[in-house]
């Protein structure tokens, strides 16, 4: 498939061009070049110096170096060599009960020091970071696909450390993915249920030829779906624009359907685009009445924020948040808005994002910085210095900017998509799942 019938009908807006994509996408993915350590090819979580690595991030930057490639923004020689960095890093990366160990039962802690990739603090055992990993590591699999030492080597590590994961394990007795463990507290309280962005996690666990998931445990995730009617749109409810894209960064949902999916006559690429449209249609709306917010002002998500603090502006008591999950309609909202997840948006709504890309691109130049957009910004939240341009998050987020480069790659190339439609344990995962249709 050509890019332009990729793209099908959607035309660039006035101002914006496949030069101008191109350049927003080439500057996201630097960040993957630049925050990165070499010797064990280990991401920042963030753009703050001494910031711990993120397993998460780890996943996007192996999904990007192939892009980089493809695009000639990097040579092979170099995405190999990062590559294997990662890869021969975990392989040999200690597993166990340690509380400063990098592992337990083949998944891996949410944060990693970025010299000696242990334990961050004491943060948890992520299942569904984990899962953005190995997902990276099957994407970068899928793509090194030559007859020669190193990328042979590529493929070998990539499977055994897929096939390493114990998702049985995981589920703790119970029918749903545990959110994660720790060695001093055991398994976390909250499982994954309700919909969100673990698709991709469940899809991963049920194509494992090792470890899988019980058959049970996808109808049990499934179960817990909320199906509900907002400004004209009926969808699968998620608030936060992320739970609409993560999945999407290495699945393509179009055409194939789940039985909740089928039964009410769409697939999931479109629950996304309608999700797209109701945060649009809520910034619209504005009920909140924040500053900016229109047609080509939105994106709630999961975001830095301008901190935990309460000021009252215009005689309106607001209070305003740090990083946390902002979603539309139902909050929470506190002005806050992520460029960068609306161009994460761009495949299943190119028509609206652009422009709304373009607008935070031309009207708020501050909103763009080292690494294409910056984390988030908020021109509700009072500015001593300048009144008009509220607060702008000082970082960029290797999570964000990851979306960034892939799915603006989906939206032009398919690039993702192809290699992970070619990945046997997603295509398994996806079958057991009960997808079918579109490409299965």
């Amino acid at each position: 498939m050509n890019n332009a019938e990729h793209r099908g009908e959607h035309a660039y807006p006035p101002g914006f061009s496949e030069a101008r994509l191109d350049v927003l996408q080439r500057h996201a993915f630097e960040y993957f070049l630049r925050e990165t350590n070499p010797a064990n090819g280990l991401v920042a979580d963030k753009s703050l110096p001494g910031a711990p690595a993120s397993i998460a991030a780890v996943g996007f930057a192996l999904t990007s170096y192939p892009v980089g490639v493809a695009r000639a923004w990097m040579t092979r020689a170099d995405a190999i060599a990062r590559t294997l960095a990662v890869l021969r890093f975990f392989s040999t990366s200690t597993q166990g009960t340690a509380p400063n160990a990098t592992g337990h039962h083949g998944f891996y802690y949410h944060f990693l020091d970025m010299t000696t990739g242990r334990r961050a603090g004491r943060c948890e055992l992520s299942t569904v970071d984990t899962g953005f990993l190995l997902a990276g590591m099957l994407a970068a699999g899928m793509f090194f696909d030559l007859d020669c030492e190193e990328e042979r080597e590529i493929r070998t590590l990539a499977d055994a450390l897929y096939r390493r994961a114990d998702w049985a394990w995981a589920c703790n007795g119970g029918a749903t993915l545990s959110h994660g463990w720790t060695p001093e507290r055991g398994f976390l309280r909250y499982r994954w249920e309700g919909y969100d962005e673990a698709v991709l996690l469940y899809v991963l666990g049920l194509g494992s030829p090792t470890h899988p998931l019980p058959p049970e445990s996808y109808a049990a995730w499934a179960s817990t779906y909320q199906w509900k009617t907002m400004y004209g749109y009926e969808f699968i409810y998620g608030g936060p624009l992320f739970i609409h894209q993560y999945s999407h960064v290495w699945v393509d949902f179009r055409g194939i359907q789940d039985a909740f999916v089928r039964d009410k006559g769409i697939d999931y690429f479109e629950n996304s685009r309608r999700a797209t449209y109701v945060q649009q249609a809520y910034a619209l709306r504005n009920p909140l009445g924040f500053v900016g917010y229109g047609e080509h002002f939105w994106g709630l998500t999961a975001s830095d924020g301008p901190g935990r603090k309460t000021r009252t502006i215009n005689s309106i008591k607001r209070s305003f948040f740090d990083y946390i999950a902002r979603g539309a309609p139902y909050g929470p909202d506190d002005g806050t808005v992520a460029p960068w997840a609306v161009v994460a948006s761009l495949p299943f709504a190119p028509e609206i994002v652009l422009p709304t890309g373009q607008h935070f691109q031309d009207v708020y130049p501050p909103v763009t910085g080292e690494y294409c957009f910056r984390c988030s910004f908020n021109l509700s939240f009072p500015n001593k210095t300048d009144a008009d341009a509220g607060w702008t998050s000082p970082y960029h987020f290797g999570i964000n900017l990851g979306p960034v480069v892939l799915m603006c790659e989906n939206h032009r190339s398919g690039l993702p998509w192809r290699l992970m439609r070619s990945c046997r344990y997603v295509v398994t995962g996806l079958r057991r799942a009960g997808f079918t249709n579109g490409w299965l």
